[in-house]
């Protein structure tokens, strides 16, 4: 209900007051208003519970803590939620870093996992969900590498000859 019409980002990581997991959170925090300026929510979510991600919150960041966020993070305790999103490592409980863009009419647009030593780029997240809201928008796809402002195609067998033939 408070994500209707949003676009958003769920994004799993494995533990709190790891290594690589402060890195991602931050950096998406840090960015939160990237995503909102955009009409998207992120949402960060782990195994541990409410009581460790308020201790780890707690922690200043040149201490392994993460400080003041600007995003939320989920508590699942439960491992309902990484299990429905098939992220659950079942022998350890912790979950890959699973990364789910949504749309605003609840479809799932991307998905990445990836495996626990290698952290995600939020560059990255932000320009899939542009590319995503913009193909949206005006009906056209866009090409490897696009940016907000770049050329685009027509998905259509002659149209498209316009973009390869500017391109090549």
């Amino acid at each position: 209900e408070d994500y209707a019409g949003k676009y958003g980002v769920l994004f799993f990581y494995p533990l709190d007051f790891t290594f690589v997991c402060p890195t991602e959170i931050i950096a998406f925090s840090d960015r939160a208003s990237e995503f909102e300026k955009i009409n998207c929510a992120l949402i960060g979510c782990s195994t541990d519970s409410h009581f460790t991600h308020l201790a780890w919150t707690n922690t200043p960041r040149k201490e392994g803590g993460v400080g003041a966020l600007d995003i939320p993070l989920l508590a699942d305790k439960s491992m309902k939620i990484a299990r429905d999103y098939g992220v659950l490592q079942e022998e350890s409980g912790v979950t890959f870093r699973g990364l789910f863009i949504i749309d605003g009419q609840q479809n799932l647009r991307q998905i990445t996992i990836n495996d626990l030593p290698v952290g995600r780029s939020v560059d990255e997240v932000l320009r899939l969900v542009q590319a995503f809201q913009f193909t949206d928008e005006h009906g056209e796809v866009c090409p490897a590498n696009w940016k907000p402002g770049q050329k685009t195609m027509k998905a259509d067998p002659e149209k498209s000859k316009e973009y390869f033939g500017s391109a090549n």
